[in-house]
């Protein structure tokens, strides 16, 4: 059985009429006005993760743009957890540029969300305010000792939904500024991990850093479950699959496919994962 690190649900309403939610909210407009763009309630996600052999599964929504929108959002994500607390770890997820977003997140954090996430600027990049604009919510993480996780992205290559303007320079300072933040970049740090080759400074940056695996098929070869294991180590790599995007069994076969030993594919898969969360 196996952990999985990333996955998206979204509440009825917005499932059944996603069209209604458009409005003012470019962003999510930009990654599920496609119907192929999937969009699954709690129930969906339990019973696909029946069905790939995963045992918990860390779960959130969307960093919409309006408070309204984060609270309906999150309450379901919170309903989740309570209605499945065998297999759902709920995380709570705001746009941090708004007012009012860490307000939010302790509200989340005191009723039960095990982390903060997946936090994303998809239209408007904050440039050098993203520390200022994560300092808040980074704080509340640190004190309720759980993890941010952060959407990432290759700054070079083909466009596509989700690709954020946010540059690897930007997620760095991140990095630097929250030392003792325990934190997850998703989509491997969209690529910042190969800079774990320097001598200097970076590989002690990512003292408590990890990279998720969420998208991997879309984006890299399976050559990079080897070489990510190499630079930052395997304990650094946490099992993700962005479901209903795509379902563990990918992630599993590229996984034998690049050679990854079975001690390997377990401290990616449950163990990392279990380390970082606790019971």
């Amino acid at each position: 059985m196996i952990l999985d690190a990333h996955t998206h649900m979204f509440p009825d309403p917005v499932i059944r009429h996603r069209e209604d939610f458009f409005a003012d909210e470019p962003a999510f407009r930009w990654l599920y006005e496609s119907p192929r763009a999937r969009l699954i309630s709690a129930a969906e996600l339990v019973a696909a993760m029946a069905d790939e052999g995963v045992e918990r599964s860390v779960t959130f929504g969307f960093p919409w743009r309006q408070e309204r929108l984060w609270r309906l959002q999150n309450d379901a994500v919170l309903e989740a957890m309570h209605r499945y607390p065998q297999q759902l770890i709920g995380f709570c997820c705001v746009n941090p540029l708004e007012s009012g977003a860490a307000r939010e997140v302790e509200r989340c954090l005191a009723a039960g969300c095990r982390g903060v996430g997946e936090l994303a600027f998809y239209i408007e990049a904050p440039g050098s305010e993203i520390v200022s604009a994560l300092a808040p919510i980074a704080d509340l993480c640190q004190g309720y000792h759980v993890p941010l996780m952060l959407h990432t992205n290759e700054p070079i290559g083909y466009s596509y939904p989700g690709k954020s303007p946010v540059g690897l320079e930007e997620i760095y300072a991140v990095v630097r500024a929250f030392p003792e933040l325990e934190l997850i970049l998703a989509h491997w740090g969209g690529g910042l991990l190969f800079f774990g080759l320097l001598k200097k400074e970076v590989l002690e940056a990512f003292n408590n850093v990890y990279f998720d695996t969420a998208a991997s098929p879309y984006l890299y070869r399976p050559l990079i479950y080897r070489l990510a294991a190499e630079i930052v180590g395997p304990e650094k790599i946490l099992f993700g699959s962005d479901y209903p995007l795509l379902p563990p069994s990918r992630y599993l076969a590229e996984m034998q496919q690049a050679g990854v030993s079975a001690e390997v594919q377990a401290m990616i898969t449950r163990q990392n994962l279990e380390r970082l969360l606790g019971p």
